[in-house]
C-alpha cells in the first residue's frame, strides 16, 4: 500500500512540475501575459456579442406571426454564414485595412498573422489579427440582423442573400473604417465607443430602405390608412430573446475596452451600460401604461433594447447619471417614434428603425452634451460635451457623423434593392405571402402540428 502510494505521489508531482518547468523554460514576460490576458478577454467579448444572434432569433421569431416564425429564426443562421464569408474576403480589408479618409484597401482575404501589419488601426495592444477579426465579423453581423429586420415577413430569401452580401462587403464596412478604421470621422474625433452609429444607426437604415421598398404586409393598413395590430406569435420568446441579447451586450459595451488591463475600466462601462438598459426598459413600460391605459410588455423590450443601443455610443464618456438620462429619453422617445410612424404607413415587423435607428441617433448625439473631460481624456477621443463646458464642437462633429451616416447608408440600400426590385422583383407573390414564408420559402412550417389544424379549421 504504501509503494503504491508513493508511485502516486510520484505522478502527481510530476505533472504538477511538468508546466511550471515548462514556464520556467519559455521565460513568459509580463508583456507576452498582457497580451494572453487581452486576447483572452477579447475571444469572450466575440463569444457574448456572437451569441446575441440566438436573442436576435428568439426576439424577431417570436414578434412575427407563427408561419414565418421558422424563416425568420432560420434566418439567423444564414445572417451568420454570410457575414462570415463576405467579411473574410472583402469587408474587413475595406473597414479596416490600411486605404485613405473614405475606405481601406489592403487586408482582403485575411490569411495568417502575417496580415497584421496591414491594419495599422487595430494593431494597438498587439491582439493577434485573427482575433480582431472575429470581433468585428461579430459587429458586422448584428448590424446585418439589424437591417434584415427591415425585410421580414414578405422579403424573398434570395434577397436576403444578394443585400447582405453587399451590406457586408460595401455598406458596413465604409462606415467602420470612417469611424474606426482610420477615416475621415475617426480623424475629426468622432466618439462612438462600441457602436450607436457604426453597427445599430447603419443596419437600421438599411432596414429602413427595405421597408420602404417592400411596401407593408398584406392586411396591415385599411382602405382608410388605419394600421391594423399583427401581433407577434409568442412574446415569451421575444422577452428571452431580450435577456440574451442584454446578456450579450456585455461583449459588445465593456468589450470595446479590449483589455482587462487599464484599471478596469470595462467594468465602468458595464455599469453605464445597466443602468441605461434598466432605465429605458421601466421608462417604456410606465409610458406604454399613460397612453395605452396598459403596461405593454412589447414597449418594454423596445425601451431595454432603445435603451442599450443609445447607451452603446456613449457608456466610456459620460457620468452614471447621464447614462440614465440617456437610457430614459431612448425608452421613451422608442415608444413614440414606433406609433408615429406605424400611423405614417411605415410597416416595421420588429422596429428595428425606432429601435435601433432612432435610439442610434440619439445615441451618437448624446455623448455631444454629456462626455465629461475626465473620460475624454482616459478614453483619448474627442473633446468634453456642451454641458461640461466643451461648446458645440464635440456636438457638431457628432452630428455630422450621425447625418452623414445615415444619408449614405439610405441612398446605397435604396440603390441597391432598387436594381434588385427592377431585375427578379425582391417580395414574395400574393399568395406566398399568404401561405406564409416558412412552407413557400421552405417547404415546411416551424409549427408543422399547429399549422396543420389551423389549415384544417380554415378548410371546415
Amino acid at each position: 500500500m504504501r509503494k503504491k502510494w508513493a508511485v502516486m505521489g510520484l505522478a502527481a508531482s510530476t505533472l504538477l512540475a511538468f508546466p511550471l518547468s515548462a514556464f520556467a523554460a519559455a521565460e513568459v514576460t509580463t508583456a507576452e501575459v498582457s497580451t494572453g490576458l487581452n486576447t483572452f478577454f477579447v475571444f469572450l467579448a466575440f463569444a457574448l456579442v456572437l451569441f446575441m444572434q440566438a436573442g436576435f432569433a428568439l426576439l424577431e421569431a417570436g414578434s412575427v406571426r407563427m408561419k414565418n416564425a421558422g424563416h425568420v429564426a432560420g434566418k439567423t443562421i444564414l445572417t451568420l454564414g454570410i457575414a462570415l464569408i463576405a467579411f473574410w474576403a472583402f469587408g474587413f480589408g475595406l473597414g479596416f485595412g490600411n486605404g485613405n479618409g473614405f475606405f481601406g484597401y489592403e487586408g482582403f482575404f485575411l490569411s495568417g498573422e502575417g496580415m497584421m501589419g496591414s491594419f495599422d488601426a487595430l494593431s494597438g495592444l498587439g491582439i493577434p489579427i485573427s482575433m480582431m477579426f472575429l470581433f468585428h465579423l461579430a459587429f458586422a453581423a448584428v448590424s446585418l440582423s439589424i437591417a434584415f429586420g427591415g425585410f421580414a415577413e414578405r422579403a424573398k430569401l434570395s434577397v436576403y442573400i444578394i443585400f447582405g452580401i453587399l451590406f457586408t462587403v460595401i455598406i458596413y464596412p465604409i462606415i467602420a473604417h470612417w469611424v474606426w478604421g482610420g477615416g475621415w470621422l475617426g480623424a475629426m474625433e468622432m466618439q462612438d465607443y462600441a457602436g450607436s452609429t457604426v453597427v445599430h444607426l447603419t443596419g437600421a437604415t438599411a432596414g429602413l430602405a427595405a421597408t420602404l421598398m417592400l411596401k407593408p404586409r398584406l392586411g396591415k393598413y385599411n382602405k382608410d390608412g388605419k394600421p391594423n395590430i399583427i401581433p407577434g406569435h409568442n412574446q415569451i420568446y421575444s422577452v428571452v430573446g431580450v435577456f440574451i441579447l442584454w446578456f450579450g451586450w456585455m461583449g459588445f459595451n465593456p468589450g470595446s475596452a479590449l483589455s482587462t488591463l487599464n484599471d478596469g475600466f470595462f467594468t465602468y462601462v458595464a455599469l453605464t451600460t445597466n443602468l441605461a438598459a434598466a432605465a429605458g426598459g421601466v421608462a417604456a413600460l410606465l409610458i406604454s401604461w399613460v397612453v395605452f391605459g396598459k403596461a405593454d410588455i412589447p414597449s418594454m423590450l423596445n425601451g431595454v433594447l432603445a435603451a442599450l443601443v443609445a447607451i452603446t455610443g456613449s457608456c466610456a464618456f459620460v457620468d452614471v447619471w447621464a447614462a440614465i438620462v440617456i437610457g430614459l429619453v431612448a425608452g421613451i422617445v422608442t415608444f413614440f417614434t414606433s406609433q408615429w410612424f406605424e400611423k405614417a404607413g411605415i410597416d416595421d415587423p420588429i422596429y428595428a428603425f425606432s429601435v435601433h435607428g432612432i435610439a442610434g441617433m440619439w445615441g451618437a448625439v448624446s455623448t455631444g452634451f454629456f462626455a465629461t473631460p475626465e473620460l475624454v481624456e482616459k478614453t483619448g477621443v474627442g473633446s468634453p460635451g456642451l454641458f461640461y463646458g466643451g461648446g458645440f464642437h464635440q456636438l457638431g462633429v457628432q452630428l455630422l457623423g450621425m447625418i452623414g451616416t445615415f444619408i449614405f447608408v439610405l441612398v446605397i440600400s435604396l440603390l441597391i434593392l432598387w436594381i434588385m426590385k427592377s431585375i427578379n422583383g425582391i417580395r414574395v407573390t400574393e399568395e406566398e405571402e399568404m401561405m406564409g414564408l416558412d412552407i413557400s420559402e421552405h417547404g415546411s412550417y416551424g409549427y408543422p402540428e399547429q399549422m396543420r389544424a389551423l389549415g384544417e379549421d380554415a378548410r371546415k
